[in-house]
């Protein structure tokens, strides 16, 4: 009998996302101080990658999030890699988190991650959604990244992440990409005080994404738990939520050092659960433990 799809799944009940993969390598004493953070790893020790899956999946997760957020074509590029390692180092990412899998949860998914341009930027542009680019340059940056991750969906990944998106721009240009490709993937926004960073009108996001049939759910990530409470009504009215905050402490991109009191509780997920919320977890500063507590609260 063949494992339901995350669709499928998130139909009948919410279904539980790992939590910071970075803040758990760097919790196991790795340097993500480059401009390459967790993506540093996949080239240099993807043992680690791995281990910190199968960690969240021990911890009660059944999505592991690969650590492609930040491989991109560009980044790696300016430290000598060429396109072929690139292409190998986004389908390795994907490979950890199937293999952790698989081990652990086989009853899992792999959400293969798609950070946003300003994550390649690595100057905290994600948080702000201030780019250089418009909307055609965008899709001209994302599609490489995307075509090869898309492919491994059915071999190994389930699903594509497109995450930490932080304004309009960027969501009709990855939309454009995804629309017709059959390739089921969330959407997921950088958002506070209920609009995108760059100050637009998340209901307007989402009011896109409708409009894909692709897209399996629309949310938020990597902002507060607070803001996630308000953004996940928003999405709620458009399609299955997926919602998984950071911990509430503030991102400082020239100290590259988190900052303030975390302000996670496993507590906020029923609430995001009576509005629609179908994909719920972390996201930087949110360890196993705060993930054990979440799928308790679940009734998991």
């Amino acid at each position: 009998m063949s494992r339901p799809t995350l669709r499928e799944t998130i139909q009948e009940r919410p279904v539980v996302l790992d939590g910071g993969l970075a803040t758990l390598l760097e919790r196991h004493g790795h340097d993500l101080s480059s401009h390459l953070w967790s993506a540093r790893l996949l080239r240099d020790d993807p043992a680690a990658i791995e281990a910190a899956h199968r960690e969240f999946f021990g911890a009660g997760a059944e999505v592991a999030t690969t650590a492609s957020y930040q491989v991109s074509f560009e980044g790696f590029g300016a430290e000598g890699v060429d396109h072929a390692e690139v292409e190998r180092l986004l389908r390795r990412s994907v490979a950890l988190a199937a293999s952790a899998r698989d081990e652990v949860a086989p009853g899992g998914w792999v959400a293969a991650s798609v950070g946003p341009y300003g994550a390649v930027l690595a100057d905290g542009s994600e948080y702000r959604g201030d780019y250089d680019l418009d909307v055609v340059g965008l899709r001209e940056f994302h599609r490489p990244r995307l075509d090869v991750l898309a492919s491994t969906v059915g071999e190994g990944a389930d699903v594509l992440a497109i995450e930490t998106v932080p304004c309009l721009s960027e969501v009709e240009a990855v939309l454009a990409e995804l629309d017709g490709t059959g390739v089921p993937a969330w959407l997921s926004l950088s958002a506070a005080d209920g609009r995108t960073r760059a100050g637009e009108p998340l209901e307007e996001a989402y009011a896109m994404a409708a409009d894909v049939a692709e897209v399996v759910a629309v949310g938020v990530n990597c902002t507060t738990p607070l803001d996630a409470r308000d953004a996940v009504q928003v999405a709620g009215a458009h399609a299955p939520v997926v919602v998984y905050p950071n911990s509430g402490q503030g991102w400082n991109a020239v100290t590259r050092e988190w900052e303030g009191r975390s302000a996670f509780t496993a507590d906020d997920v029923s609430a995001w659960v009576v509005s629609g919320a179908r994909l719920v977890g972390g996201c930087c500063r949110v360890g196993p433990e705060d993930i054990t507590a979440l799928r308790a609260t679940l009734g998991r």
